[in-house]
């Protein structure tokens, strides 16, 4: 339950989102903290929107497909073309002159980006729409009387002052990035940097209360506190984690082995003693352990020394789990960073922080939120490991690897400790001791709301992480600066003139450096979120496919500069170095982005935005060097503008996802998603005729769902844009295509990730055809991202499960994305 006036614990991230129709759990019948969005919903009825002026039509350029945005003169507009392609809102130019473009002045001309930095969870940017009907008790103060209801034209609005004329995409922009460049990006990085934010702790009480404050000042709709009640982890001060060596003549724990860096930790590791011999298992994925146990050292019953990197500390320690070893130590090994001479790097007496719940949320109350006093079932989340994991130093795990014996490792596998070469193992015997304990700590989630002119019960959030379990200057604090700049660039906004469609909804969570538990446990209750995060030199978007085209419409219309390229726009870094734009920039969203539990978990589109050079990653991260000086010299003086730049694509994304008429998400893709995956399956076609199975069922529900996509596409072009009952409907129908993609047959307790081609489990896509691929290898098949158990081989009964499984999960999906549910063939 809400306590007023509490204040908690640490984590920043930015993200966007649109939750959908969620009904209350009985036990939280009388709970508060949603109740202010109730007025939301009220002014609903009040507010009667007026009729479109808005009509779409082709112009003639360069840029083929685009539509312009025009007001309506009483005539009918073209024809629509036959196919779907994004729109693009341009209208005319604002009186006057149009302000030349602005040069921020922040970048040293010509100077190539240096760092090699990816400020993960930097910023979570959360584009995510999901049905708005949210079902809220109470009520809530409501803003003034002087709200305007300006006309509901998609990329037009009346401003305050009559003088002032029509809003139109371009004078918003325009707005946005001249109010933007008021902020003080820096400062707030640097203070909140230096401030204590472990989630729990009083100073994060204290930040907390501060964050509360900030947005109380910027007079928005509606500011409000959320308070959980969570399970977390943390080392036992009394009886910290051990590594001792294990005496070979009475097999008991000898020397012990100095753990450069106590303080760190692996939250949610299984508790107790792990003994066995030690062996090298390089990143630790599934094909590195097969690989392993091929060569003739096997990993069962063993403990693993795994290097950080490519998969999540979660994962390494599933996989490790799976093969049965007993215990996993992860290190950072050189190799895996910058050997630049001239850049920081990490020091070898440092270890890396990072939780190992293969999940997401509290693990203690999986599918339900932990409000206090409320009864949980006894339950825990099946991503709980059962055996312990600990980080280590570089140091230390040189000093393991010198004892190795065995098999030399692959040259792949070779790293740049001082130890050549490395050996597979066994290595000596070890005794790991891990000692955490839970704690019951309280997490609050800080709002602040913008109501929407027309649609203000759909909303898009934006959020960002406010604890971190160091300085997090990479991991929090540069998030948490960007979100209040937001904040105040868009109320600004509103001050002069500007009322988005739908609600903004702004966030500071709680609790991620645990695995995105704040964010989650709000998605337990109503649902969404996006992510973002920046580096400063290759740009990458880690999104859902339903985003793909917005991202690529908003780089080329946005004012983006490159933050380490002078005099190039971003979107011409992009395509400067590879002409196929979506290769070069898009990426799948990984297990570790707090963006991932929106769309595998809640089925919201999601997206995490990075900077990356070469590959190599900020070396700093989740570590106690990760501050603000160490950062401020990584990017040899150019974090305003990494940030500026982030902010700026961040803010004219939501313009335009809480701004259009009609919600720009590409709903068809997935149909080439599937048809991309189907691609790999024909591969096995002729081994499953042989066994009297088929494919055909999967090739008849993309067909359906490919079907459905393009009557949609035509009954939206075909409609009358003054009809804002229909425009409505299209909307809710959109906004709810990425949950159909959760699959309804399997528990969201067991099998929280439900997505279907982005999520985790025996239901998924990929793990479909990670089964199909054991007909011809006959061994066990890639399971780390998609199952929780090493399979014999390929078994009948479960390709047939696992196909009707996905196969009426993506036929309903063309259901309901038709519309025409009574009126559909569902024979095969």
């Amino acid at each position: 339950m809400r306590r007023a006036g509490s204040s908690f614990g640490p984590q920043e991230r930015l993200h966007l989102s649109t939750p959908g129709p969620t009904a209350q759990p009985a036990g939280l019948r009388k709970d508060t903290s949603m109740e202010r969005l109730w007025g939301v919903l009220q002014r609903v009825q009040r507010w009667s929107p007026r009729p479109s002026q808005t009509i779409y039509k082709l112009v003639e350029g360069t840029q083929q497909g685009r539509l312009e945005e025009e007001e309506e003169d009483g005539e009918e507009g073209a024809e629509p073309p036959s196919h779907f392609c994004p729109m693009e809102l341009r209208g005319p130019e604002p009186l006057g002159s149009r302000p030349a473009r602005q040069s921020l002045g922040l970048w040293a001309a010509g100077r190539r980006a240096a760092p090699y930095l990816v400020l993960t969870a930097l910023l979570i940017f959360t584009g995510a729409f999901l049905l708005g009907y949210v079902t809220f008790r109470g009520s809530c103060q409501a803003c003034g009387d002087d709200v305007l209801v300006v006309s509901e034209d998609v990329n037009s609005e009346l401003g305050l002052d009559s003088h002032q004329g029509t809003l139109y995409w371009s004078d918003l922009q325009a707005m946005f990035l001249r109010l933007l460049g008021e902020g003080r990006l820096e400062d707030t990085i640097r203070q909140t940097s230096h401030r204590e934010r472990v989630a729990g702790s009083a100073g994060m009480a204290a930040l907390a209360q501060d964050i509360r404050a900030a947005l109380l000042r910027e007079k928005l709709d509606h500011v409000w506190m959320d308070t959980h009640y969570v399970g977390l982890q943390f080392p036992d001060r009394a009886h910290p984690n051990t590594l001792h060596w294990v005496d070979a003549a009475t097999g008991r724990p000898g020397e012990q082995l100095p753990l450069e860096d106590p303080d760190v930790y692996c939250p949610y590791s299984a508790t107790g003693n792990a003994t066995g011999e030690l062996v090298y298992a390089h990143y630790g994925r599934p094909e590195d352990l097969q690989d392993l146990r091929a060569r003739g050292v096997e990993p069962a019953g063993r403990l693993l020394l795994v290097r950080l990197g490519l998969i999540s500390f979660a994962q390494k320690v599933a996989s490790a789990q799976d093969f049965g070893a007993q215990g996993v130590l992860i290190y950072p090994d050189p190799a895996d960073f910058s050997q630049d001479p001239h850049k920081l790097s990490l020091s070898s007496h440092r270890a890396v922080y990072g939780h190992v719940h293969l999940g997401t949320g509290d693990p203690y109350t999986p599918g339900f939120p932990s409000f206090n006093q409320t009864q949980f079932p006894p339950v825990q989340s099946s991503g709980l490991p059962s055996i312990p994991a600990q980080p280590i130093s570089a140091d230390i795990a040189s000093l393991l690897l010198k004892k190795f014996e065995g098999p030399v490792a692959p040259k792949e596998w070779q790293g740049y400790l001082p130890v050549s070469p490395y050996r597979l193992g066994p290595g000596p015997g070890l005794h790991l001791g891990v000692n955490n304990h839970r704690t019951s700590t309280p997490i609050s989630n800080i709002f602040g709301c913008i109501e929407g002119r027309s649609e203000p019960d759909h909303y898009v959030v934006i959020g960002a992480q406010r604890d971190a379990w160091g300085p997090g200057a990479a991991k929090s604090a540069v998030g948490t600066a960007i979100l209040l700049e937001l904040v105040r660039t868009f109320s600004s906004m509103v001050s002069n003139g500007f009322r988005p469609r739908r609600s903004l909804l702004f966030i500071s969570w709680d609790g991620g450096d645990f695995g995105s538990v704040g964010s989650m446990e709000w998605l337990e209750v109503t649902w969404g979120l996006v992510s973002l995060s920046t580096g400063d030199d290759k740009f990458h978007a880690k999104t859902s496919p339903l985003l793909i085209s917005l991202i690529e419409n908003v780089l080329k219309q946005a004012r983006v500069d490159s933050p380490n390229r002078s005099g190039q726009t971003l979107y011409e870094q992009v395509v400067f170095s590879n002409h196929s734009w979506e290769a070069e920039v898009i990426r799948p969203l990984p297990m570790e982005s707090s963006a991932y539990s929106f769309t595998a978990f809640a089925g919201v589109p999601a997206v995490e935005f990075s900077f990356v050079e070469d590959g190599l990653v900020y070396p700093f991260l989740h570590t106690k060097d990760d501050t603000y000086e160490n950062l401020h010299r990584v990017l040899r003086g150019r974090l305003p503008a990494v940030a500026l730049a982030v902010a700026q694509l961040a803010g004219q994304l939501l313009i335009r996802l809480s701004h259009d008429r009609l919600l720009p998400l590409d709903f068809g893709r997935y149909g080439d998603v599937v048809l991309k995956h189907i691609g790999s399956l024909n591969e096995f076609s002729g081994d499953l005729k042989a066994r009297g199975l088929t494919l055909q069922w999967v090739y008849s529900a993309r067909g359906d769902y490919i079907r459905a996509a393009e009557k949609l596409r035509k009954e939206i072009y075909s409609s009358e844009e003054s009809d804002e009952r229909l425009t409505r409907m299209y909307n809710v129908r959109i906004m709810r295509v990425e949950f159909y993609f959760l699959s309804q047959y399997v528990s969201p307790a067991d099998s929280p990730f439900r997505h279907i081609f982005l999520g985790h489990g025996d239901h998924t896509l990929t793990a479909l055809l990670d089964h199909v691929r054991l007909l011809r290898s006959g061994g066990p098949g890639a399971l780390g991202a998609t199952s929780s158990h090493v399979a014999p081989g390929f078994q009948e009964s479960r390709f047939r499960r696992q196909l009707a499984l996905l196969t009426w999960t993506l036929q309903g999906a063309a259901n309901a994305l038709s519309g025409d549910v009574w009126n559909i063939d569902n024979n095969f």
